[in-house]
């Protein structure tokens, strides 16, 4: 994706060890399936950078171009798209999210 847009989502994704595409912000999420994802992140003490993609339209429509994935949050681990919310909390309660961190060399709190 060589648009402006999909630019600026392939530089935040290969800048940010961990990247979750939200609606809100980790403090003040703006629905449901995000404020679990942030909640699981949180609860693992896995820092990450979360774009709010209801600030910007563009970034909205595009990351769902981008990953080919039609649902927000989305979340990365380096580069690599691992899913949206029920992926991650089904990853999160078998253990395989953790171990993911863990093989990318991302510092948790319960690694």
């Amino acid at each position: 994706m060589s648009t402006p847009v999909g630019q600026r989502i392939q530089a935040l994704v290969e800048e940010n060890p961990v990247m979750l595409f939200m609606k809100g912000t980790p403090d003040f999420p703006q629905c449901g399936f995000s404020a679990r994802v942030v909640q699981v992140l949180n609860h693992l003490g896995v820092p990450f950078r979360a774009e709010n993609v209801l600030a910007d339209p563009e970034m909205r429509e595009g990351i769902k171009i981008f990953s080919d994935w039609p649902t927000i949050p989305q979340l990365y681990v380096k580069g690599e798209f691992i899913g949206g919310c029920d992926i991650i909390m089904e990853m999160a309660q078998s253990g395989e999210l953790q171990t993911l961190l863990r093989e990318n060399g991302i510092a948790s709190a319960t690694a």
